[in-house]
């Protein structure tokens, strides 16, 4: 029975115990440690099971516990090191997302995956997503004809509090290193992945190459990184993308991603599968996720078995990180054009007439400073032609 461990077990590691509560009960897995800085928060849906060790430091854990898989749930920027002392503690990896912080981090951590031959899957659990599978299968069909570009919008709204959740919230750096907690790093790099998922359905031949990437930041309050922002990313092989998204918006917009082709056009709305391909009279839900700690159970008892987020799947996006990481600081906006609701911790901020622009910079494929937008900025602009990028290891699925 595999040995899990679960090294940052609260906050969004709560998620994670409530995922492995049923797989212990069920007998799959034993949840052998929990780790964090902090005392371990209860968790009605997720008991800590007796026996399973509690420890604020992983390193201990690691040789107290010995673990066969650690879910590693801490800050972007401590993942690397945390990963590195996982995997030469002969245990393999289901890491958070944004799994590190740029393509260097990256190929440290494919080496090492390498020389240890033990697995990762990254926590970007859409991927497992059926009406994903059901996208990508109608985009290499021919459904849509030739893909000819790829978009997402997402409009939320975040509040003070959320901004004051922990030490390194809004933080474009802390201690030195990069943190990155932005919205197109963070709470939206879900939607960004699907675009980069649906564009190597079209490019037919594996991960994406980015070969320009074009970002455009904004903030509504004092903190260091995005809350709105539109990226465009053009690759070597495959469509453009652009995603156009805020924590800022006037209505909630879930997340879509867009795909338009020759011979049609399909909506994923993929915080709920819900799908609308060329033909089809509306959108449909498609049930069914396919779980990635369960999937990376699979793959160790059977290697034939492919991750669903594999490391090398998320270079694209690792590109996409550092290009947004060496972008100068997002543009100030105040004044008419922001509102406030709400008091105290409640209080939401929405940029006025956000919502239709960033549908317009989906539809048209555009950033907001090509769209005649008063306030927008130049764009900053990443060439990458020619640089190697990150390659998948020998545990990860063929393309």
């Amino acid at each position: 029975m595999p040995r899990v461990a679960i090294v940052g077990a609260n906050g969004h590691g709560r998620w994670h115990r409530r995922v492995v509560a049923p797989l212990h009960a069920a007998g799959r897995l034993r949840l052998v440690a929990l780790v964090d800085v902090r005392p371990i928060e209860d968790e009605p849906a997720a008991p800590v099971p007796d026996g399973t060790l509690v420890h604020a430091d992983h390193r201990e854990m690691l040789r107290a516990a010995r673990p066969d898989v650690v879910v590693v749930c801490t800050p972007p920027h401590t993942h690397l090191p945390i990963a590195l002392d996982v995997l030469a503690a002969g245990a393999d990896l289901l890491l958070e997302k944004p799994p590190v912080l740029s393509t260097a981090e990256h190929r440290e951590l494919a080496d090492a995956l390498a020389a240890t031959g033990r697995a990762c899957q990254v926590g970007f659990q859409a991927l497992g997503s059926a009406a994903l599978t059901a996208l990508t299968d109608a985009v290499r069909a021919g459904r849509l004809g030739t893909v000819t570009g790829i978009a997402t919008v997402a409009s939320w709204q975040r509040s003070d509090a959320y901004y004051a959740r922990a030490p390194w919230a809004g933080r474009r750096t802390l201690h030195g290193r990069p943190v990155l907690d932005g919205a197109l790093a963070n709470p939206l790099a879900h939607a960004v992945m699907q675009c980069l998922a649906v564009a190597e359905a079209a490019a037919g031949n594996g991960p994406v190459v980015p070969a320009r990437i074009e970002v455009e930041r904004y903030r509504v309050r004092p903190i260091e990184v995005d809350d709105t922002a539109t990226l465009r990313v053009s690759s070597r092989s495959g469509p453009p993308i652009v995603a156009a998204v805020t924590l800022a918006g006037e209505d909630f917009v879930a997340g879509e991603v867009i795909v338009t082709g020759t011979a049609g056009r399909a909506v994923l709305e993929y915080p709920t599968d819900r799908l609308l391909l060329p033909g089809d009279a509306g959108a449909r839900e498609v049930p069914g996720r396919r779980g990635l700690l369960e999937n990376l159970l699979a793959h160790r008892a059977d290697p034939e078995v492919p991750l669903i987020a594999p490391l090398g799947r998320t270079a694209p996006f690792t590109a996409v990180l550092e290009a947004v990481t060496t972008a100068p600081e997002p543009a100030p906006l105040g004044g008419d054009l922001v509102t406030a609701t709400g008091d105290g911790p409640q209080r939401v901020l929405t940029v006025r007439g956000i919502n239709r622009l960033l549908r317009r910079a989906a539809d048209e494929g555009a950033l907001l400073s090509e769209l005649g937008v008063p306030w927008a900025v130049a764009p900053h602009r990443r060439e990458l032609m020619g640089q190697e990028e990150p390659q998948p290891t020998a545990t990860e699925p063929p393309a």
